[in-house]
């Protein structure tokens, strides 16, 4: 037995393949193991269907639901080994890469580590805001969501009511607009009747674009239906504005414009998850640059896919979007080139196909660009976007909980999931006044 209790590959090549997303998740699924020998690693044991974590924040889903065990995605594949380690650097010239357990070698690398989200060096914005990135991120925008709710209850200063009650959601693009048409959703149909004492029509939703409008990657028509729909929906829309300070209780922009707020909910960007250790070459606005077989630049026997991966060519000059379906077609591709070269076949060239962009706004309100330039939107772009959200999703108890949990919602008005867990609200109270009880 080698380090790691990993068992040695047998004369067959090792792949290490660091992350379990999208792009991680294909390629091994496609992988011809009975010819290779795949070590994934990630810090979390489970795949998080990212798309969806709007709804963990807003109480419409539990986290299980969108999570899939990734031993359990994976059983009964042969030679596949899971470690749930943290990696810290690599070494390309020992072909090994380092984590806490210990160093693990590799014959070929894959990074598939995804995005974190982008502060741009503002350390105020990053220590006072809230990302929603992983399944943490989710569950902590949803207590504090309730708990400054029950704040907003508890206080009779006027003032104090309308900072609690005032919610910055920051960057006009999927996230923030599904994110914003939740909340509004959920204003609506839940909290007026959950907290009958308190103004709710005082409670605002203010989504902040720094460019001229919402969804900039999709169609100029999605980009007016998605504003239309949510100004309908009593969402606030500023364009223009560029935050450059939140100390927690007032927001700035580079205008001079302040608002206060309990509350700014970060999605204005996000930057690559790139381990130490390749050449500074290899990587770019913290991607890894690639050729068309996915290969970092410099490196034979390294790889890299999807959010993480910067490829550039002639149909996508500035590199592909940053959405799951091109680091599901990337996974598939690479692993379609390694069970090629083990049988000497001639691989392939990664060829992005774009099967188009959905986004929901809210109860049969949804916009959908789909190839040669179909667009719709309403009940038949919600039905086509649950449709393909339910698919994607990993495992079929986790398919049938998401659907029985939208049947519910969309019969009942109702967000079965509004708790507060920790910490409670009395102890942090107690903590802000120093221990009196």
């Amino acid at each position: 037995m080698h380090a790691l209790n990993l068992p040695a590959p047998a004369g067959k090549p090792r792949i290490v393949v660091i992350g379990g997303g999208f792009a991680g998740l294909n390629f091994v699924h496609k992988l011809d193991t009975d010819r290779y020998q795949v070590v994934l690693l990630d810090r979390h044991n489970y795949h998080t269907f990212a798309p969806l974590l709007y709804q963990v924040a807003t109480a419409g889903l539990e986290a299980p639901d969108i999570c899939g065990p990734l031993r359990k995605s994976f059983r009964g594949k042969r030679d596949f080994h899971f470690r749930m380690l943290q990696v810290y650097g690599i070494d390309p010239i020992r072909r090994e890469v380092s984590t806490g357990a210990g160093a693990i070698q590799y014959d070929h690398l894959v990074l598939a580590t995804g995005t974190r989200a982008n502060f741009f060096g503002n350390t105020n914005i990053e220590a006072h805001s809230l990302p929603l990135k992983t399944v943490p991120d989710a569950r902590n925008l949803r207590n504090h969501i309730f708990q400054t709710l029950e704040r907003a209850d508890l206080t009779d200063d006027p003032v104090e009511r309308a900072r609690l009650m005032t919610f910055i959601i920051v960057g006009g693009g999927p996230s923030g607009v599904e994110l914003a048409g939740a909340l509004s959703e959920l204003r609506r149909h839940v909290l007026v009747h959950d907290y009958p004492d308190t103004p709710m029509e005082q409670l605002r939703f203010i989504l902040v674009e720094g460019g001229d409008q919402l969804l900039a990657a999709f169609s100029d028509k999605s980009s007016e239906d998605a504003r239309r729909n949510l100004h309908d929906m009593d969402i606030e829309l500023r364009f223009g504005l560029l935050m450059t300070d939140y100390d927690g209780r007032v927001a700035t922009f580079k205008d001079g414009t302040t608002i206060a707020s309990s509350t700014v909910i970060w999605g204005a960007g996000v930057t690559g998850e790139v381990i130490q250790g390749l050449k500074s070459e290899s990587i770019s606005r913290a991607h890894y640059v690639i050729d068309a077989h996915m290969r970092v630049q410099g490196y034979e026997n390294i790889y890299a896919l999807g959010d993480v991966a910067y490829l550039s060519n002639e149909e996508w000059p500035q590199g592909h979007p940053g959405v799951a379906q091109v680091a599901i077609q990337m996974g598939k591709r690479l692993a379609g080139n390694f069970n090629a070269l083990v049988r000497g076949k001639e691989t392939k060239p990664f060829k992005y196909f774009d099967k188009g962009n959905l986004a929901i706004i809210g109860r049969n309100r949804a916009v959908a660009d789909l190839p040669k330039g179909l667009h719709f939107n309403g009940i038949p772009a919600w039905f086509v976007w649950a449709f393909v959200h339910i698919f994607y999703l990993i495992g079929f108890r986790n398919r049938l909980f998401t659907f029985l949990s939208w049947v519910g919602n969309y019969i009942t008005y109702n967000r079965a999931v509004r708790l507060v867990l920790e910490p409670t609200l009395e102890e942090e109270l107690r903590g802000e006044r120093g221990g009196i009880r």
